[in-house]
């Protein structure tokens, strides 16, 4: 293949180097750029305030200050709350609804909440979702993994072990796991008997 002429290779360069955009760096925040933002955040994502201002604060590292004296961003995540943008109580009973169903115990929830930065008194109802639960979640983990009742054959000891494990890693009580995992295949399942179990087992 013969090279283009000087004059034409250069035309060709330019030529396509016109049709490469230049992103450029977004301006620094404003406050009313930063409500932009809030807002579109807390339409797209079910989020708390703690979540709220982490993310506005990256932001702001990301792309610089610009509205005068520094954001009051623990403000401006109350006044979300009081215009019903922002329920940490909510999104924690969603969280413990969600896990529970997903057959995750209320330790699995304590250690989402802790990140999500929801206090323990927006959390108490959703702990005690999760307490009233906790019985049918673990037997849905069970179910799913074949532990105890569920397995297809009786288990050794190692083997029940490593069941336990799982339903403690799962967020799951000691005393409630080591009772279903001791469970025989096909056995009948009595939930009250399971309560018991996990009565004096810190969860």
């Amino acid at each position: 293949m013969q090279p283009l002429p000087i004059g034409e290779a250069l035309w060709h360069k330019k030529g396509a180097m016109a049709h490469i955009k230049v992103r450029r760096a977004p301006p620094p925040l404003t406050q009313s750029a930063l409500q932009e933002l809030a807002l579109r955040y807390v339409g797209k994502y079910a989020t708390t305030r703690a979540k709220l201002r982490t993310y506005l604060a990256r932001k702001i590292r990301e792309r610089g200050w610009d509205g005068g004296r520094e954001p009051d961003l623990v403000a401006l995540a109350d006044r979300f709350t009081e215009l019903g943008y922002i329920d940490d109580a909510s999104y924690a009973m969603v969280k413990s609804r969600a896990l529970s169903a997903r057959g995750y115990g209320k330790r699995r929830l304590a250690e989402k909440l802790r990140v999500a930065g929801v206090s323990e008194d927006d959390g108490r109802a959703a702990f005690d979702a999760a307490d009233a639960e906790q019985v049918d979640a673990a037997l849905r983990f069970a179910r799913r993994r074949r532990i105890g009742p569920f397995a297809a054959a009786v288990a050794d000891r190692p083997e029940r072990e490593k069941w336990i494990a799982a339903m403690v890693r799962a967020g799951h009580a000691f005393g409630l796991a080591r009772a279903i995992a001791s469970l025989a295949p096909g056995a009948e399942i009595d939930p009250t008997n399971l309560s018991e179990s996990n009565r004096f087992d810190a969860n």
